[in-house]
């Protein structure tokens, strides 16, 4: 059996609640609710492969120094009032040549051609 995958909904905005609701339902994902927390770490800890979180919530920045110590993590921003998602991949590439870097650049191009190819 394949490991669950640890999804964490960072708020309690509607929208992320729907989803949060979708996700579970699947089976799928370990989903796991969380307030907004005082430190970090205490996210850190738990060892995430993905936060969902509403872009609109106020002081949201640190949830990007994340991706420095959990290099796969998957951050999934929600704007409820606009409709746009914003995703963020906290993969660390090293030792790149010039050719493999083109190839990272096209890969990613081609996954947001799905929006039309706007960034």
């Amino acid at each position: 059996m394949e490991k669950r995958q640890r999804i964490f909904i960072l708020g309690d905005s509607l929208i992320l609640g729907a989803i949060g609701e979708n996700l579970r339902s699947g089976g799928q994902f370990d989903l796991t609710n969380l307030a907004l927390p005082n430190d970090v770490r205490e996210i850190e800890s738990m060892k995430p492969d993905a936060i969902l979180f509403d872009l609109e919530t106020p002081h949201m920045e640190f949830i990007f120094s994340l991706t420095e110590s959990c290099s796969k993590l998957l951050l999934v921003g929600i704007s409820p009032d606009t409709n746009i998602v914003k995703v963020w991949i906290g993969r660390q590439l090293q030792e790149l040549s010039m050719q493999g870097l083109l190839a990272v650049i096209k890969d990613q191009l081609k996954v947001s051609r799905f929006d039309g190819g706007s960034a």
